[in-house]
């Protein structure tokens, strides 16, 4: 569900005209529904209402600091990957105690820091990675609690680029080498291993490969306590999808039963980090109508929005929806539009062969479902702005982050020395 809906032929985000915050902070923009943040949280902790789960909300699908304290509010900790997404949550008001970090690429600097804000577990892929935790927790006289991530080598049946969970992706440790890591990780000074960690893929829409992932993740945990090791959390990851298109994903309560019947009987606390299942469908970039211009087999709607504001078209070939902000009358006829950006990239094009009504300079267009990996995967591209985002609740509105000036981005740079 989504708070996004026509009032009198003109989009409205809650009680908010999209219109007056068009015209108030120009556009394009992002904006985010409150209402739609919290009805996916409370919808998705609902379903684990009789298992012992805890939510970390993933921030790299949105990092927004408004957003996260949204969700923390709520009760929600963070997922993080990197210690710039760990200071955020911390800025945002989420407990170092429901942070944790995840990710194949840690620095000893980025343990440091997590260590020394007292988080609650850090999720290792590699041996390599684990005797670097152990270096740094002993140094500090600390004991860190870890989980291994562990590589099922099973197909999510999702994007190629979000896959997670084969043996050929870069995540992980393989699942048959989890018991000797384990072994080596009780031994390891500062080192405490607690949990089994595993994240197989994003944007999921059906749940037998979480069936199937979870199942071989019991028979670990199962091996692992004959062995000896007191496995008492289950991070189970995210990558419950959303609907782009016409896609039909489980609902929480579907998954939750999944995660019930495969892994509900080893007693352990489950954590879980959706990130796109809560933020996808609560944004959306509304952009500006700049040309619309004729081709020799197709019309181009060229818009103010480019690929640097949202990459997921161009970087996944992704499908979003494209509504215009005011409700076409019902006996006009749509024509098929190419709805592009300014770029000079040919991959600058948010549809092809889209089903719009006509358009003429001037109107708003709302690109949907860009509230997870959006704004997060944003670049100042072609020395373009970042763009404003909007956080809508009821019927007022704020600007969470601000259009920067030119002079706001020239001031990251300076010329060299010799210069002058």
């Amino acid at each position: 569900m989504n708070h996004f809906e026509y009032r009198e032929g003109v989009l409205w985000a809650e009680d908010v005209s999209l219109e007056l915050i068009a015209e108030t902070v120009g556009t394009p923009f992002y904006c985010y529904s409150t209402a739609t943040l919290v009805s996916h949280f409370q919808e998705f902790s609902e379903a684990f209402s009789n298992q012992d789960a805890l939510i970390f909300f993933a921030v790299k699908a949105n990092p927004n600091l408004a957003i996260i304290r949204t969700l923390a509010e709520l009760g929600a900790g963070a997922d993080v990957v990197s210690e710039g997404e760990l200071r955020r949550a911390l800025a945002a008001g989420v407990p170092a105690d429901k942070i944790v970090f995840s990710g194949v690429g840690k620095t000893e600097d980025e343990m440091t820091f997590a260590l020394g804000k007292g988080i609650l577990q850090i999720n290792v892929e590699s041996m390599p990675e684990l005797e670097a935790l152990s270096f740094v927790a002993s140094k500090l006289g600390v004991e860190a609690e870890i989980a291994i991530r562990v590589n099922p080598d099973v197909d999510a049946h999702t994007h190629h680029k979000i896959a997670t969970g084969r043996q050929e992706d870069k995540f992980g440790i393989d699942i048959d080498a989890a018991p000797a890591i384990y072994d080596r990780a009780a031994q390891l000074p500062g080192i405490k291993p607690v949990a089994v960690a595993m994240h197989i893929g994003s944007q999921l829409t059906e749940v037998s490969p979480f069936q199937a992932a979870f199942t071989r993740l019991a028979a670990l945990v199962s091996h692992l306590r004959e062995l000896g090791h007191k496995i008492v959390r289950l991070d189970l990851g995210g990558g419950l999808g959303i609907a782009y298109d016409d896609e039909t994903p489980p609902l929480p309560a579907e998954y939750a039963k999944t995660v019930k019947d495969t892994v509900g009987a080893l007693g352990c606390k489950l954590m879980f980090e959706p990130g796109r299942l809560i933020a996808g469908n609560a944004g959306i970039l509304v952009t500006k109508t700049l040309y619309v211009k004729d081709g020799a087999d197709r019309r181009f709607a060229i818009v103010d929005a480019a690929m640097n504001d949202l990459m997921r078209p161009a970087l996944y070939e992704a499908h979003h929806g494209i509504v215009p902000a005011r409700e076409a009358s019902e006996n006009v006829e749509c024509g098929l539009v190419d709805v592009v950006g300014p770029v000079c990239e040919t991959g600058d094009t948010f549809a092809r062969r889209r089903a719009l009504p006509p358009l003429v300079s001037g109107d708003l267009l709302v690109i949907q479902s860009a509230g997870a990996y959006g704004s997060s995967m944003a670049s100042m591209y072609n020395t373009r702005p970042l763009v404003p985002e909007v956080l809508v609740n009821g019927a007022k509105f704020s600007v969470v982050r601000t259009r920067p000036s030119y002079e706001d981005i020239f001031k990251l740079e300076k010329f060299a020395d010799w210069q002058g």
